[in-house]
């Protein structure tokens, strides 16, 4: 589990191992990442590579109170001002898929298996439910995950939209996203990212007002520009 810190040209990387259990470590991990994106002001991107899932017993330890702080890191993730990638790569539980449902476009290997921790007899109850639901509540693997721990197999999380590429070639289709996706970034890319979030759960009297003010301050930009 780590976090590594490159020049501000280049990317930032977030490593999830989801075989290890929840830590203070890991979530620091997510923090210090976060710190160094909001520090470059969305001049750069984030890599979030996962991969593992939790050994028996791995919730032993954990606390109502640890589990609050890492959801809270994840959604710090979810809302950079910076593209987050991430990248993953057989299967991914725990930690690591929790991770990778936070992120803005997801590259998956070929083998890769979306795997929800089954423990004392049941799923465990965090906010990758939630994340999986909102994506695609009614198809048969995501209830099959959710209620039972059955795996979601790479196919299957393509043609839903849990991961958005497959691939043989994780640096190729790395560099291409972080190409295609860099025309928008920093305070203007965490607003688009709210209000599409936002959509499912707002009515359209309710949105507009935000969107507007979305507009607006785009338009400002634009005339700024324009006379710089």
């Amino acid at each position: 589990m780590a976090a590594e810190i490159q020049p501000e040209h280049e990317s930032l990387t977030l490593r999830i191992d989801g075989r290890h259990p929840l830590s203070p470590e890991v979530v620091a991990a997510v923090g210090a990442v976060c710190d160094s994106a909001e520090d470059r002001a969305g001049r750069t991107s984030v890599v979030v590579r996962v991969s593992g899932v939790p050994h028996a017993s791995w919730s032993s330890d954990l606390t109502v109170s640890l589990v609050n702080k890492w959801e809270r890191a994840l959604r710090r993730l979810e809302g950079l001002p910076a593209l987050t990638i991430a990248v993953a790569d057989g299967a991914c539980g725990g930690t690591a898929l929790d991770a990778l449902l936070a992120t803005d476009y997801r590259i998956a290997t070929e083998s890769v298996r979306l795997v929800v921790p089954v423990e004392s007899g049941a799923t465990w109850p965090g906010m990758a439910l939630y994340r999986l639901a909102g994506r695609a509540a009614n198809a048969t693997a995501v209830r099959r995950a959710v209620l039972y721990g059955t795996p979601v197999e790479a196919a299957d999380a393509l043609a839903l939209h849990l991961v958005d590429e497959l691939t043989d070639d994780v640096p190729g289709a790395l560099a291409r996203a972080v190409e295609r996706t860099g025309a928008v970034s920093g305070t203007e890319l965490a607003i688009r990212r709210q209000l599409m979030f936002d959509a499912s759960v707002t009515s359209f009297e309710d949105a507009l007002g935000v969107h507007l003010a979305a507009c607006d301050r785009a338009l400002r930009r634009s005339i700024a520009e324009v006379d710089a």
